[in-house]
């Protein structure tokens, strides 16, 4: 029955899913990115949490986009479970306050009680941030759940122990050298036709047509997905923060690591033309090295115009190397990290790239 469902509905839902896809419009973004950020600034905060902090003292870490699954062959997160385990254990002793910023659990794919069953040791080591009160907690599109289902409440209850709520976005509130800096924290997925809108389309989205091409087995068109979709929308909200002025922005959802608006591939370019102009053999021929994998493993430049360090991406917790890429905030600086296995399949922390806060205050 179910092969006879598939070959009967594929291709209208297929013509659905690509006339109602999730490519990322400027406008709607736009609007939608202004919207809560007034919310989450305003007196009082309606849509998060509006956070002051020391930059000197206060830590923060930052993933998004663990999919959460079933342990079964589409569970995306089960190679990298063990350096995200690692990684939290290493965060709560340094005191660090945890923000997940969305698609935590893949419920589009999965019930959330089977999600439930198959993630206890992750929600129990999430769950000792929350009861330090270190723990924030954002939805995205593919956990749009927490946000629109009656009975999200009693399901995080069953998972921590205890009520919480579900954040749409968080900003963080600090001065440096006298000048205010505001991070404002979302998934990301804002101004997508596929995953935000009224209570009913997200409700749609998340329990009937989600589940609908998962069926099916079709490649949801999303930017996590989607290299040409990761570009555009990266893009996108790189020009929508760029023009706020000391306000940073982080965003998870393409899956793709972003610093300080350039990707790692970029970073890499812009040290090759510096090593070209030195003339320095060995150094380029390490670089090109390096530029070579990232594209082997789909890589691609987005065509940014300008290089204002105003927006970050997590990047996520499901690489298919069973990698896992953050942000933190530590100590008036701001980091991507990287957890990888090294050769004795043991978890290892990277600092990717790394930038004082100043930095960002000063052209933000």
């Amino acid at each position: 029955m179910r092969k006879f469902l598939q070959r009967l509905l594929r291709k209208p839902v297929a013509r659905l899913a690509d006339k109602y896809s999730s490519r990322p419009d400027k406008r709607r973004v736009n609007a939608a990115l202004n919207k809560l950020y007034k919310n989450i600034t305003g007196n009082p905060p309606k849509r998060g949490l509006l956070i002051p902090f020391d930059a000197h003292h206060d830590k923060f870490v930052i993933f998004s986009d663990l999919h959460k699954g079933a342990r079964d062959h589409s569970d995306i997160f089960a190679l990298s479970e063990k350096n995200y385990l690692t990684a939290l254990d290493h965060y709560y002793k340094e005191g660090f306050t945890y923000v997940n910023l969305g698609d935590s659990e893949e419920l589009w794919e999965n019930l959330f009680i089977t999600v439930k069953r198959h993630n206890k040791e992750t929600f129990e080591k999430e769950k000792l941030f929350l009861q330090r009160k270190a723990f924030i907690k954002v939805f995205g599109n593919h956990d749009l759940y927490w946000d629109n289902d009656p009975l999200a409440a009693v399901s995080l209850l069953q998972i921590y122990g205890e009520a919480i709520k579900v954040h749409e976005g968080v900003v963080l509130q600090t001065v440096i050298n006298n000048k205010p800096l505001f991070i404002f924290m979302t998934h990301g997925h804002q101004g997508d036709l596929q995953s935000d809108g009224n209570w009913f389309s997200k409700w749609f989205v998340s329990n009937i047509w989600a589940p609908l091409q998962a069926f099916l087995e079709l490649n949801i068109n999303t930017p996590a997905n989607n290299e040409m979709l990761k570009t555009d929308h990266n893009r996108i909200m790189y020009e929508w923060s760029a023009k706020k002025k000391d306000v940073v922005l982080i965003t998870g959802h393409t899956h793709q690591p972003v610093f300080a608006s350039l990707t790692h591939l970029e970073k890499l370019y812009a040290e090759l033309m510096r090593a070209k102009k030195d003339n320095d053999i060995e150094k380029m021929n390490e670089l090109q090295t390096q530029i070579n994998f990232r594209q082997n493993k789909g890589d691609m430049i987005p065509d940014f115009n300008v290089y204002v360090p105003t927006y970050f991406n997590t990047g996520c917790c499901c690489f298919n190397d069973g990698d896992i890429t953050g942000i933190e905030i530590e100590g008036s600086c701001i980091r991507l990290t990287k957890w990888e296995y090294n050769s004795r399949n043991e978890s290892e922390r990277f600092v990717l790239e790394e930038a004082k806060l100043e930095t960002l205050a000063n052209l933000a």
